[in-house]
């Protein structure tokens, strides 16, 4: 059954910033390692908000998604791990000795002495908006993304949502947008405090509890909405040139739910050390549930290197708890060097 198969110490399953990082970190602990990843590029639920703008990453100013996946995955590959696109792991089976004998839909196995798994929220859908004849405008006017912000400009916008990416949305884009009106079914909004007060406090015009309620259109672009005052019915009209949907995602952990993981509320439940119920497989990032869980990207970060550390002491209990800071660890030597004579030959 594993005749052939190469053994890795460590197989990371999600290729999401978690899974990258800790691809990274891996590297560093001199761990010969494995990156599968469901889809046909690394980069996560961030591939979804390529335009969002992320500020709260320790080190590094505001970034867009699109160029903050693209730096993770060159560090991601800074030792060379393995990493395998397009692959679902169906199955994960313990053999018996202590190996772990992983299956994926495509059939191919893949033979690992730790599992982490950063596989965020799962496979995403995007909750679609809940309007009949709603779909007929999706390759027009109707969005449930934002891929680029120039297509807004000097536009009437309108966003459904209260989450996070809604708030970004908003506050994206009403400098470039003639007008951006966001409606909400409740008066709480999800986003971070800070970026809920900067939308609150600028031009965009706020409209809570509201529910967006009709399309109107001439069949292939809406030009006008209705929006539905959540305990009184009133209605208002918008004149509109797009509708943004931010109406949360569906996630779905497939077959992971069926190795008698600890998971309880959506969440995999871990120890301080990112420690599973079953001995070697760990966990990290917004899959996860532990007492000091911060639910940012810095906080996924943190949780794939107690992850890896974890793995590495499960393999070699008399190794060190952690890795040696970069500046010491043996591991960056030749890549300084290397660093340094290009900086030395770009200054000639």
């Amino acid at each position: 059954m594993t005749e052939g198969l190469e053994l890795f110490d460590v197989t990371i399953i999600g290729g999401g910033p978690a899974g990258m990082y800790t691809s990274f970190y891996s590297g560093m602990r001199d761990l010969k390692t494995k990156l599968i990843e469901y889809g046909p590029e690394l980069g996560g639920r961030i591939l979804i908000y390529p335009e969002k703008i992320i500020w709260d990453i320790g080190g590094i100013t505001p970034i867009r998604g699109e160029k903050l996946i693209l730096q993770l995955n060159e560090q991601a590959r800074t030792f060379d791990p393995t990493v395998c696109l397009n692959q679902q792991i169906t199955e994960l089976v313990k053999l018996a000795d202590g190996n772990f004998l992983l299956t994926a839909a495509t059939g191919e196995k893949h033979l690992t002495r730790t599992v982490i798994l950063t596989v965020g929220y799962g496979i995403l859908t995007m909750q679609k908006l809940d309007i009949e004849g709603a779909d007929r405008y999706e390759v027009t006017n109707l969005h449930y993304t934002v891929q680029e912000l120039e297509g807004f400009r000097g536009k009437h916008v309108l966003i459904s949502g209260g989450g996070n990416s809604a708030v970004d949305w908003a506050n994206e884009l009403e400098p470039i947008a003639a007008s951006v009106t966001v409606v909400h079914r409740r008066d709480h909004f999800g986003g971070h405090e800070f970026n809920v007060l900067k939308m609150k406090e600028s031009s965009v015009d706020v409209r809570t509890p509201y529910a967006l309620t009709q399309l109107h259109g001439n069949g292939t672009s809406i030009d006008q909405v209705t929006v539905t005052h959540m305990e009184t019915e009133e209605t208002v009209q918008f004149d509109v040139d797009h509708v943004i949907i931010n109406h949360g995602m569906r996630c779905d952990y497939g077959p992971i739910l069926n190795w008698g993981l600890n998971i309880q509320d959506d969440l995999l439940v871990v120890n301080e050390n990112m420690e599973t119920n079953i001995p070697g497989i760990f966990a990290a990032g917004d899959f996860v549930s532990h007492p000091s869980k911060v639910r940012l990207i810095a906080g996924t970060f943190v949780d794939g290197a107690l992850a890896l550390n974890s793995a590495k002491l499960y393999l070699d209990p008399e190794a060190t708890k952690v890795a040696y800071v970069s500046s010491h660890n043996e591991r960056f030597i030749e890549k300084n060097k290397k660093i340094e004579a290009e900086a030395v030959k770009s200054s000639h």
